[in-house]
């Protein structure tokens, strides 16, 4: 097996969303093996996470070289329906509005299409002092392959 084989997923980008497939495990979950309620805001981290990373926009490489750190200002979450040990679960990630200096982010956790979480957060840019900046032009760009329509509604209205 070669080593690109060994590495993690970052999921894939389908029909204008990114998937990321996770499977719940053990310590994911409380004494009735129910995925926690705090672990779900993990389970999106890691959607948000690998979205970046497969759109080359990965975080260290941001920090690094710009100085770009991304930050959840505000997080809505809506839990629907739970997961239990040892499913698997798909995390999808959508682009909503993007501002100036924030973004918004539109996930939903699903069990084989089943939605069990909806979430949607405000991202804030951010330099290294820790005030907002500009969010780059070719970020912007980068994030194209996962954004609604320019012509869409407010976030908030979009569903996943």
């Amino acid at each position: 097996m070669s080593a690109a084989n060994d590495a993690p997923t970052s999921g894939r980008i389908e029909g204008g969303r990114h998937v990321l497939p996770l499977r719940v495990y053990y310590e994911d979950t409380d004494a009735q093996g129910i995925v926690y309620y705090a672990n779900w805001l993990r389970y999106l981290e890691r959607g948000r996470t690998e979205l970046l990373r497969l759109i080359g926009l990965e975080h260290t490489a941001l920090r690094a070289e710009r100085g770009i750190n991304w930050v959840v200002r505000r997080c809505t979450v809506d839990y629907l329906k739970p997961a239990r040990l040892d499913e698997t679960i798909d995390v999808i990630t959508r682009c909503g509005e993007i501002r100036g200096a924030s973004l918004a982010m539109l996930q939903e956790a699903r069990r084989q299409g089943d939605a069990l979480v909806r979430a949607e957060l405000l991202i804030a840019c951010m330099n290294d002092a820790g005030r907002p900046m500009r969010i780059p032009a070719d970020a912007r760009m980068a994030l194209n392959p996962v954004a609604v329509p320019a012509e869409a509604p407010r976030s908030r209205h979009i569903r996943i």
